[in-house]
């Protein structure tokens, strides 16, 4: 069982999400902590103690932010509720800032193993592009800093970008490889609706990819982090054997986990929660019911399905066909089949290596 902790506040305007009305000059940190761990309470309430904990995963605007003495009481109520498996994995994300930074000792301390970094791209023209405040060098030595506290660490880039030659992107990936993390996050950029790229786009601004050339710099990538030690285990993820992210597993797998906080999502019981997204609204609402869902809803036997299967048809492991059958349309399975895009194999179904480059279109013949 995983717990996902949403902080919902970012310090700077957001170019890649809708988090830009949750900018604050000003948190009261005493307030936000109490709300979390009520949050957090009603979850134990409604879901205790079935299985102890594998994963917590401190993410949203800006974590790094939050006072580590928050992130301690989180992770001991947490214990108390549910317990936690032998080797827990504590995650944070942080923005590789200075700043942020200098908390990574306190954050430490307070309990979290693993930090996840958005460092995206080793160009600082790049990071400009994208929108990110940091430079190459400042995020460089938050890396550093993180390495030097943190027992695990990951990072992500974002590649196949606007112009990005195949022999930039290998030297970035290689130079990447080099700092030596045992995993690492590849994205191929995409664009989002109501993003800032979404704009550019639809005004031309932003030119794209061919997708034969995005394809060719996904297989490179491949074939480059596997030699390296790191190969992928998801779509977009790379790890050293045992360092893939448990958190992340989780929900790949579609195992039960818990969302708190303003905007967390969750599934545990056969059921789907769906907290408030705004700030405002979810303290409100905590006050009125003593937890922040806007909506909980039943999920039925073929929705689970459905959602195993888009889930975990992005693994290499690949998933389970007992728990899909009847979430699979069986003519549209037989002609990914004979196009070798997927295949069966010891009562599973996995995305061969040209099917994981059209994910989206072969699980819409897959469906039922």
């Amino acid at each position: 069982m995983a717990l996902y902790v949403h902080w919902p506040f970012c310090v700077s305007k957001c170019p890649y999400c809708d988090f830009n009305s949750h900018v604050r000059e000003a948190v009261d940190q005493e307030v936000w902590r109490d709300a979390l761990l009520r949050d957090l309470a009603h979850e134990a309430r409604v879901y205790p103690g079935r299985a102890p904990l594998g994963s917590i995963f401190f993410g949203g605007g800006t974590p790094s932010l939050m006072p580590p003495e928050t992130v301690a009481a989180l992770i001991a109520a947490a214990e108390r509720h549910w317990g936690f498996a032998d080797g827990i994995e504590i995650t944070l994300e942080a923005n590789p800032s200075s700043v942020e930074a200098a908390r990574f000792a306190d954050l430490a301390a307070a309990g979290v193993n693993r930090v996840s970094l958005g460092l995206q791209a080793l160009d600082d023209e790049v990071l400009r592009f994208l929108g990110r405040a940091h430079g190459v060098a400042e995020g460089l030595a938050a890396l550093d800093t993180a390495q030097r506290v943190f027992e695990r660490v990951s990072f992500d880039l974002i590649y196949a970008r606007p112009g990005q030659s195949a022999d930039a992107w290998e030297a970035e990936l290689r130079r990447a490889l080099g700092f030596g993390t045992g995993h690492l996050s590849l994205y191929q950029l995409t664009i989002e609706p109501g993003t800032r790229f979404a704009a550019l786009a639809a005004k031309g601004e932003l030119p794209t990819l061919d997708p034969d050339e995005a394809a060719s710099l996904y297989e490179m990538t491949q074939a480059i982090t596997g030699t390296a030690g790191l190969p992928a285990y998801e779509v977009s993820n790379h790890a050293r054997p045992g360092e893939e992210s448990r958190h992340n597993l989780a929900y790949w797998r579609y195992n039960p986990y818990l969302g708190v906080g303003p905007g967390a999502h969750g599934r545990r019981g056969h059921a789907s929660t769906q907290r408030h997204k705004k700030p405002e609204n979810w303290l409100k609402a905590l006050g009125r019911n003593g937890h922040g869902i806007v909506e909980e809803a039943a999920l039925s036997a073929d929705d689970e399905a459905l959602e195993t299967l888009l889930m975990g048809i992005r693994l290499r492991e690949g998933v389970t066909l007992a728990r899909i059958e009847r979430a699979l349309d069986a003519k549209g399975l037989a002609r990914m089949e004979r196009q070798g895009f997927v295949e069966r194999r010891d009562g599973r179904l996995f995305a061969r290596s040209d099917g994981m480059l059209l994910l989206d279109g072969i699980l819409a013949e897959l469906a039922a």
